[in-house]
């Protein structure tokens, strides 16, 4: 073994794959278990990054792995559409169940967020007979075209990609820094201006902006668009790619809605901590609106894959049985308890915000209110430096979000408490 096997691996990474690929660090993994990664020097990082938001049963979890192995043992692909296996219709069974609202639901399998998405796009589509979407500033669907054309974003994503799929719109997100009525007097210019409400199909919005900040949506603003979509016909998508499965107290971000105000999506997305690693998206709808492309119009050859449908049963499970919504709930608060905290001597922090574990810290000049993206940098690279793995969101990347395992030992939680506090205050 080399003396420095990263350094080795590295060179032969730049040889070998793109520079659009871009890397959080300058290590490589070699195991993980629970909320911790060991790369392939042997040094131990505390994983606050899951992933990006993949991992909420931690790596590893035995129930996983059992499930992902007898299913091996048994076949590992014969395509849903050519060969069926009664593990996928039972899962499809599972998330209409599970999802928000008691009408009849169905649901479609598929193998990453962006393919989900891009499924509901089509599949409001067909039942509207209608082509335009209206998105949200700041929002991430997906790097995939039509995904990406949804995405609010333009540098890191979109810049260089064009042109997008048209009939596209995008309007400000509503949260706790833009009112809604911003918003909707830019939906009713857009319809003015653009489109006709007549040709709208679909409205998508995710509960919490991931990519864009861990922006919550003002909870009033998710019953103006379902009024505004039921005005007009228009289908409601809610994306929770991100923060779906426990990530923010509920199993599910749009319970929030249903109990505040008895709002629910026409269509949901899944897909991240659906299957614990396994690559596996579900798309979630009202029956009769998933039923309006033909025979043949969705699927995929490796969609509903059946070891990653093994994971997500297991996951499902895990979730119940182990209670991890509120736990989640639990760790978040201790989270942002210590950042509210550290905000007192740390001016740079403006923000504290996010449901359960869906925390996030946003950073700003103290003096001129500006975004300081080379705060976070620094925050980051010293919690790296000391063994935590971080990741970074925002516009303006100046916002760092939080993605541990909701599995995470307290001990371990404790101590990647600790590293952030010391990260925070050398930053």
């Amino acid at each position: 073994m080399p003396q420095f096997p990263n350094q080795q691996v590295l060179a032969r990474q730049a040889a070998a794959t793109p520079r659009g690929l871009a890397v959080l660090g300058d290590f490589f993994a070699a195991r993980a278990a629970g909320a911790e990664i060991w790369d392939i020097e042997g040094r131990r990082f505390i994983d606050f990054a899951g992933g990006i938001a993949v991992m909420n049963v931690g790596h590893g979890h035995p129930r996983v792995l059992a499930a992902v192995r007898g299913q091996l043992e048994r076949f590992t692909h014969t395509s849903y559409q050519t060969v069926p296996y009664e593990s996928y219709i039972a899962l499809a069974e599972k998330l209409n169940g599970l999802t928000p609202g008691s009408h009849a639901k169905k649901t479609a399998l598929f193998s990453t967020g962006a393919e989900a998405v891009e499924n509901a796009v089509k599949i409001a589509r067909a039942h509207t007979g209608r082509s335009g979407v209206i998105a949200f500033g700041g929002a991430f669907h997906g790097r995939s075209l039509l995904a990406l054309s949804l995405t609010g974003k333009v540098e890191g994503y979109k810049a260089g990609f064009g042109p997008f799929p048209a009939e596209i719109f995008h309007v400000p997100f509503p949260d706790a820094h833009t009112d809604l009525a911003l918003t909707r007097a830019a939906v009713e210019r857009l319809f003015r201006t653009d489109i006709e409400p007549a040709r709208v199909a679909a409205m998508i919005f995710e509960p919490v902006q991931g990519e864009g900040g861990f922006n919550v949506i003002r909870p009033e603003a998710v019953g103006w668009m379902r009024e505004l979509c039921d005005e007009h016909g228009i289908v409601l998508i809610a994306d929770e790619v991100q923060t779906g499965f426990g990530r923010t107290g509920r199993l599910f971000a749009m319970e929030h809605h249903l109990e505040r105000s008895g709002v629910v999506a026409d269509i949901m997305t899944l897909a991240k901590s659906l299957a614990a690693g396994l690559p596996l998206s579900a798309v979630t709808g009202r029956a009769q609106i998933m039923d309006a492309p033909a025979r043949g119009g969705l699927g995929g050859t490796y969609a509903g894959n059946p070891l990653a449908v093994a994971a997500a049963h297991a996951v499902i499970d895990i979730m119940r049985e182990e209670d991890l919504p509120a736990r989640g709930a639990g760790l978040g608060q201790r989270l942002r308890t210590l950042l509210e905290a550290e905000r007192h001597a740390l001016p740079r922090i403006a923000d504290v915000r996010g449901p359960g574990a869906m925390v996030a810290v946003e950073f700003r000049d103290p003096a001129t209110g500006a975004p300081d993206a080379g705060f976070a940098r620094r925050v980051q690279a010293g919690a790296l430096d000391r063994g935590l793995l971080l990741l970074g969101c925002g516009m303006d990347a100046n916002v760092i979000r939080f993605l541990f395992p909701l599995t995470i030992a307290e001990p371990l939680f404790e101590e990647a408490l600790g590293i952030l506090r010391d990260s925070l205050r050398a930053a």
